[in-house]
């Protein structure tokens, strides 16, 4: 019984502990960060929409871009694109 609950148990703290981890990055976006997101989607002739930091990635949501569609991206925190896709 001892071994199950060992077994048990271990995996799910271990789990707790990635899950705050991951909760530790989401945090505000500062105006310096702002001010590179958004030249950064200049490049891609976009303007921003909301702008978050989840997960250790910068997320625009409902950035606008030059064809007047919506785009939601991911940008790693040196402003490399991680991914652009169409909002529907």
């Amino acid at each position: 019984m001892r071994r199950f609950v060992l077994s048990v148990t271990i995996p799910a703290l271990a789990f707790v502990a990635a899950a705050g981890a991951a909760r530790a990055q989401d945090r505000p976006v500062t105006d310096d960060e702002r001010a590179r997101i958004t030249a950064a989607l200049s490049a891609h002739t976009c303007q921003p929409g909301t702008i978050e930091m989840d997960d250790g990635l910068f997320e625009v949501d409902n950035a606008v871009c030059a064809d007047g569609k919506k785009y939601d991206f991911k940008f790693k925190p040196d402003m490399t694109l991680v991914e652009k896709k169409l909002d529907t």
